[in-house]
């Protein structure tokens, strides 16, 4: 007699079989296992290689006079004129080396640089941690074409957990009501396929790094 049991019918016995049969789970700890190969020791180095391919810019200064003398240099080479910074540590740091700067949002539509802080820099992608809870807010690092960030190594971090963890820590549990992981400048290949930086937000993003 011939055998008139469709293949949809043999998939299901099969699967019907295998719920039946008790096997041993040959992955017992997957749930535990660590999804990456343990993080260097050097996370900056890490974090420069990964930055770099995503096309950002980056910079370690030894000190604070360092970081003042490349943005003194950038801003003569670019004109830039128009640069803008909200967070009271930063500008305590540019005040102190009479680097001029807008404090407030006056003229903001016509910003070419912002200059902010950041939570974390995460060295297994490369990426920039911001939060609302900064006093940057959510404008200062979209808005201009130029976003400039300065940041220590107290804030490198292996993975994005690590970054949250150390949000929450710092905010004691209320975590900001916006966190974003910025990984390279604006980027968008919605027209013909065509790579196109700066289409939703900053042109260029650099990173300085201060040791602290």
């Amino acid at each position: 007699m011939r055998d008139i049991t469709t293949s949809k019918e043999k998939l299901l016995k099969k699967i019907r079989q295998a719920l039946l049969e008790k096997r041993d789970n040959p992955y017992p700890n997957l749930e535990t296992l660590p999804m990456y190969p343990p993080a260097p020791e050097d996370l900056d180095l890490m974090f420069a290689e990964e930055f770099s391919a995503v096309q950002g810019q980056f910079a370690f200064c030894e000190d604070e006079v360092d970081f003042i003398a490349v943005l003194l240099e950038l801003a003569e080479k670019r004109s830039w004129r128009k640069i803008y910074c909200w967070e009271p540590a930063l500008q305590e740091v540019l005040n102190r080396y009479e680097y001029p700067f807008f404090e407030t949002d006056k003229d903001f539509t016509q910003a070419e640089v912002g200059i902010t802080l950041c939570e974390a820099l995460v060295a297994r992608n490369g990426s920039i941690m911001v939060s609302s809870g900064q006093l940057a807010g959510r404008r200062l690092s979209i808005y201009p074409e130029v976003h400039i960030v300065l940041a220590y190594t107290s804030q490198l971090v292996p993975d994005l957990k690590d970054g949250f963890a150390l949000i929450k820590k710092k905010y004691n549990g209320n975590i900001p009501s916006m966190i974003s992981n910025i990984t390279g400048p604006s980027r968008t290949a919605d027209i013909e396929k065509t790579l196109v930086l700066g289409a939703h937000g900053p042109k260029e993003l650099l990173v300085f790094l201060l040791e602290g």
